[in-house]
């Protein structure tokens, strides 16, 4: 099985890896689509006015202009690590003992903007880009990374997809593919926002703690019934429902 995650706005600074090897990440496919990006945000990065209003920084947001400029050569830490926010405080990966990372490792893929899907621990430095952000230079990352991004994710396996809709249009999951699209809602069956997050990063941490086979949708519902996590399936194929008290 792979996990799909979205990744967060807000990072930790930082990292004491080294600095960016692109030939380490996962799927390497995507070089050629990952050097691409880099190129025009550092390439960006040297007009601080027209970076700002590309990224729509605030006055207050513009060091992270410098993050962007730095991407080839300041430190690394994973990615799991890197990402703060809702999501990835629920699923403290730092808490986990180093079996549980080893799994996150092994079945986690976060999806960022400059980067495509990276591996829970594959070591990225900090950065500021979006998923809806059109870059100088290339045509915008939806054109750009989506039909790269769904050839890089075939011969997967089960996918399980926590992503927002805005990084799923980076890149659609394959028809080849057996994989669940999870969406989070109430008992009554009403959509969540901080809830969400919440509930993507406790579903992932008990994944990673107790780390069953799951190669199929049978057996992830067979797994979540035995750990008490609500998950149902849908009239729409492929959607699966978190429920979670609220």
């Amino acid at each position: 099985m792979k996990i799909l995650l979205p990744p967060s706005e807000t990072k930790h600074p930082g990292g004491t890896g080294a600095s960016l090897e692109l030939g380490d990440l996962a799927l390497p496919s995507l070089r050629a689509e990952r050097e691409a990006v880099l190129d025009a945000l550092t390439a960006l990065a040297s007009d601080l006015s027209v970076a700002q209003r590309v990224l729509k920084l605030s006055d207050r947001q513009t060091g992270e202009i410098e993050h962007n400029r730095m991407l080839r050569t300041a430190p690394t830490m994973a990615a799991v690590d890197r990402y703060t926010g809702v999501l990835f405080d629920a699923l403290d990966a730092q808490g986990l003992d180093r079996a549980a990372r080893r799994w996150l490792g092994e079945h986690v893929l976060i999806h960022s903007a400059p980067f495509g899907p990276v591996g829970a621990l594959d070591g990225i430095p900090a950065y500021r880009l979006a998923a809806g952000t059109s870059l100088p230079g290339i045509a915008p990352l939806r054109r750009h990374w989506a039909a790269a991004t769904t050839r890089a994710l075939e011969g997967s396996g089960f996918i399980l997809d926590l992503r927002s809709e805005a990084y799923v249009a980076l890149g659609p999951v394959p028809d080849s593919v057996r994989s669940a699209y999870v969406r989070v809602v109430t008992a009554n069956g009403r959509a969540l926002n901080h809830f969400n997050k919440k509930a993507k990063g406790e579903l992932v941490r008990s994944l990673a703690t107790s780390r069953p086979r799951v190669g199929s949708l049978p057996s992830l519902l067979s797994w979540s019934g035995g750990a008490g996590i609500d998950l149902r399936t849908t009239q729409d194929q492929g959607i699966l429902e978190l429920v979670v008290p609220v």
